[in-house]
């Protein structure tokens, strides 16, 4: 864990009862080059440990991305630049030393490419969830319908005198 990773969980737990319920939601990039095996296991895995110190409030699996800029690492056979990741997130409610585990198990979790924690809230957690379900139907195709009436605009335009 970085030094400055401990630095705020000190003053996390000094700044309220460490045996107060909080929610956060831990949001991860995993390694794009493992095979979709792999990933699941990472994911279940850092799902586990999430569930062995808190309660689990919503998540989101995995799902291979576009990175909007380039994240580079360097371990032990060189530098590494990830231009793309699966992206998943887990919203739990725990206490402070029990959140203190679960960023150290992702710190120490090498197939995982970058990692952020954040505290939040049950409804918010919620949405999240509910934003992700209606996105997909949001982007889908335009009807029928919408579909004739754009051939029928494109139509008049080009008939258009200008």
């Amino acid at each position: 864990m970085a030094k400055h990773e401990e630095e705020v969980l000190v003053d996390e737990m000094e700044g309220s009862d460490s045996s107060e319920l909080r929610v956060y939601e831990l949001g991860f990039h995993i390694d794009p080059e493992l095979p979709t095996e792999e990933v699941k296991k990472v994911y279940n895995a850092m799902r586990g440990v999430i569930e062995e110190n808190g309660t689990l409030v919503a998540e989101g699996e995995p799902e291979k991305i576009q990175l909007s800029y380039t994240i580079s690492r360097q371990e032990t056979t060189g530098r590494r630049d990830f231009n793309t990741a699966y992206f998943c997130w887990i919203a739990y409610e725990t206490d402070a030393p029990r959140h203190a585990k679960v960023i150290k198990s992702a710190s120490e979790n090498k197939r995982l490419v970058r990692f952020i924690d954040l505290l939040t809230s049950k409804d918010a957690a919620r949405h999240s969830v509910e934003m992700r379900e209606l996105l997909p139907k949001v982007t889908e195709q335009p009807s029928d319908s919408e579909a004739v009436i754009n051939e029928e605009l494109d139509t008049a335009l080009e008939n258009a005198a200008v």
